[in-house]
């Protein structure tokens, strides 16, 4: 029976499911994922180069942290369809504001 259950699991699909670690160690960058530990970190980060501005990346990951995602998103959203944009971290934070001033403003009335 044990002989049939090891036949079993090398004829089946379940070894295709796994990844080899030599293939995650080719896609692991080490650079760019060196220091972050946290999901709002990488979120953070991402956003950051997205938008081109990876000198205040601090400043992305604080937003990440402190900031309702679904204002990041928004926002974010925002400037991906903008055309022809000459500051895209600019034309972010700006509308960044601009949700959170329309958020405050529903919430009061």
């Amino acid at each position: 029976m044990i002989k049939n259950l090891k036949i079993g699991i090398r004829n089946s699909n379940i070894m295709k499911d796994f990844t080899k670690i030599c293939d995650l160690l080719k896609e692991f960058k080490a650079d760019e994922d060196k220091y972050i530990s946290r999901e709002f970190q990488k979120y953070g980060y991402d956003l950051a180069e997205e938008l081109g501005d990876l000198k205040n990346k601090s400043l992305y990951i604080k937003l990440a942290k402190e900031t309702p995602r679904g204002l990041l998103e928004s926002a974010k959203n925002f400037v991906k369809d903008a055309y022809n944009v000459k500051s895209k971290a600019r034309l972010f934070m700006w509308k960044l504001s601009e949700l959170k001033r329309a958020k405050l403003t529903h919430k009061g009335s």
